[in-house]
């Protein structure tokens, strides 16, 4: 990738995020921006490296590539946004980046499968949502989603997804996380 094209996608990534993302998220109180920020936050602050914070950052791009409109999951529809956001995504990165975009959701199916609390924890939209993406995973899902490379790293940011739907919470801005995501440019 060019110097050119490098500086122009980053600097479309990261209009996206401060100009685009502020509609709300789901039926949460807090923006698109907020939750991204709030993922990337958190994968910072447990130390991880720079392309899973800049998939915690980008997993919903898909989202703001192709503006379903507001929560599309009460209308019945899937959006199928990680898929979007992984196509998005692959022009520039890695599998390191694209690989847990493209199963944030597919982690969440596997979460509710293996973990008999998980269900529990989702809020109504995602459990809306879960609906529409096959619900939890079978016995043959499961032990296939086990076998990818990504899965643990897609599981971690599944995790800060849940986590990061907090109203008000103070987090870096999306400048911040850019060098992360420059980091991670393939």
């Amino acid at each position: 990738m060019t110097e050119d094209k490098k500086t122009t996608l980053l600097a479309q990534i990261e209009m996206m995020l401060d100009d685009r993302a502020d509609g709300q998220y789901g039926l949460h109180d807090i923006t698109q921006k907020q939750h991204a920020l709030q993922s990337a936050w958190l994968a910072e602050r447990d130390g991880h490296p720079a392309a899973l914070i800049a998939a915690a950052l980008m997993h919903d791009i898909g989202h703001l590539v192709h503006n379903p409109g507001d929560d599309p999951a009460a209308q019945g529809i899937d959006d199928q946004h990680e898929d979007v956001g992984n196509e998005w995504l692959a022009r520039a990165f890695g599998p390191d980046v694209t690989e847990p975009v493209r199963l944030h959701v597919a982690a969440k199916r596997y979460l509710c499968a293996t973990e008999s609390d998980y269900f529990a924890k989702l809020s109504p939209d995602s459990v809306r949502s879960l609906a529409l993406q096959g619900g939890p995973m079978s016995a043959e899902e499961v032990a296939a989603f086990r076998a990818l490379s990504q899965a643990k790293a897609a599981l971690q940011l599944r995790r800060y997804d849940e986590q990061a739907k907090v109203r008000d919470l103070a987090t870096p801005p999306v400048q911040h996380f850019m060098p992360y995501v420059e980091a991670a440019l393939a």
